[in-house]
């Protein structure tokens, strides 16, 4: 009886070894697996994280970036055409105010001559000579001068005497800088003729030459101022 007990026992405990060594092998693949998913996949996942905020953030900064140099480039093209306009019609407003100065400057000169031609005294035919050519171009004074000797046998029977007040002067054309201005002017004369004084209205056609100094370099009427009479 004892003998068949103590075989029990020595068959019984090799089994006990073996099942032991599963139950560690067990525990030992168990945490192998454990750790595999600790080391493994876990990390894999944390790590594509910041990857991909990366990304966003990238595409976040690129699109902002896009955006302001957008604006800016707006910012500058409007800056740029508002510029040009301004100088545009900086420069637009600068010719109409030479344009206006040189047609007033046009004008006076010719209603100052005309006031000066239409006053005439047969007593100083010499001083209305002189302003009859002053300013006038080299070849209209000698025209001019030529045109007074004439008027002078008329003047000195008549006992021409007259007076001028300038009136209005007009700007008629104006080509490549050369104005024809018609300048006119009140007159009041006498002559031997009759006791009281003619009132009558003088025009004259001034021509102006700007790129000569405001030369005059023609004029028209003043025959016409005398023969009236």
């Amino acid at each position: 009886m004892t003998d068949k007990k103590t075989d029990d026992e020595e068959r019984s405990a090799p089994e006990s070894v073996d099942q032991e060594t599963d139950e560690r092998e067990a525990e030992t693949t168990d945490a192998s697996k454990q750790d595999t998913s600790k080391n493994g996949e876990g990390p894999t996942i944390a790590a594509d994280e910041p990857k991909a905020k990366r990304t966003r953030l990238q595409a976040s900064i690129s699109v902002r970036t896009l955006l302001v140099a957008g604006l800016i480039a707006t910012l500058v093209a409007g800056i740029g055409v508002m510029t040009w306009l301004y100088f545009g019609a900086k420069r637009e407003l600068a010719e109409q105010a030479r344009q206006a100065a040189n047609t007033k400057r046009a004008e006076q000169i010719a209603l100052d001559y005309a006031k000066n031609a239409a006053a005439m005294n047969f007593k100083d035919l010499p001083a209305w000579k002189d302003k009859l050519v002053a300013g006038t171009s080299p070849e209209l004074k000698k025209r001019l001068g030529g045109a007074a000797d004439q008027m002078e046998q008329i003047l000195i029977p008549l006992q021409w005497d007259s007076t001028a007040r300038p009136l209005t002067a007009k700007v008629r054309s104006e080509v490549g800088g050369a104005y024809v201005v018609d300048a006119f002017v009140s007159v009041t004369t006498k002559t031997a003729q009759g006791p009281d004084p003619l009132q009558s209205t003088a025009t004259y056609s001034v021509t102006i030459d700007s790129n000569k100094d405001w030369q005059i370099t023609d004029v028209g009427g003043i025959g016409a101022a005398v023969e009236g009479r």
